[in-house]
């Protein structure tokens, strides 16, 4: 491993423990401090707090397979950590962080949360009206998305421009007509 991926996997590392443990943390606070009948309203109707547990994935899909929800969940991770190690640049690092940390986050609660090992619901606490109830771990996960996103458009804009100026035409003399 070069010096350089030595530097991004240990962002990659950070980013990722943060993110879990800040997840985790959430959840063990919305856990002591929310209820499942009472909604606290943060930003009017729009955002707020209330407890849920999610059997299923987004939008609770696939609440009634959720141990296979674990082991796809398992298997993401496995595969963000290989690209983790192949990381080729900060903004990717910083993208698979948050996508890692975010899954581990999730990943935890499918695993030790109740009812059972492996089949654990994911505590979901932040309430976007009344369309569907996350938690960090999912914001991190929207987060790497467009992190790795706006990253890979700014690196391929910055290509198009660098190949732009290097095929581009000699200018030509005003009054000549004729290149300079």
């Amino acid at each position: 491993m070069t010096h350089g991926q030595a530097r991004r996997f240990f962002i990659v590392c950070v980013v990722t423990g943060l993110v879990a443990v800040i997840d985790q943390a959430t959840k063990v606070a919305a856990m002591t401090w929310l209820s499942t009948e009472q909604r606290i309203p943060l930003l009017g109707d729009f955002l707020g707090l209330t407890l849920a547990f999610n059997p299923g994935a987004l939008l609770s899909l696939g609440s009634g397979v959720t141990g296979l929800l674990t082991l796809l969940g398992a298997g993401i991770t496995v595969l963000l950590f290989v690209a983790a190690l192949r990381t080729r640049t900060r903004s990717q690092a910083i993208g698979i962080g948050f996508l890692l940390g975010g899954a581990i986050g999730n990943l935890i609660d499918r695993v030790f949360a109740p009812p059972a090992f492996g089949r654990g619901y994911v505590t979901d606490f932040l309430a976007y009206g009344t369309w569907f109830i996350g938690n960090l771990a999912d914001i991190a996960l929207g987060v790497g998305f467009v992190v790795i996103g706006v990253g890979a458009w700014l690196r391929r804009r910055s290509r198009n421009q660098a190949v732009s100026a290097a095929i581009e035409p000699r200018a030509t003399s005003p009054n000549s007509g004729q290149r300079v």
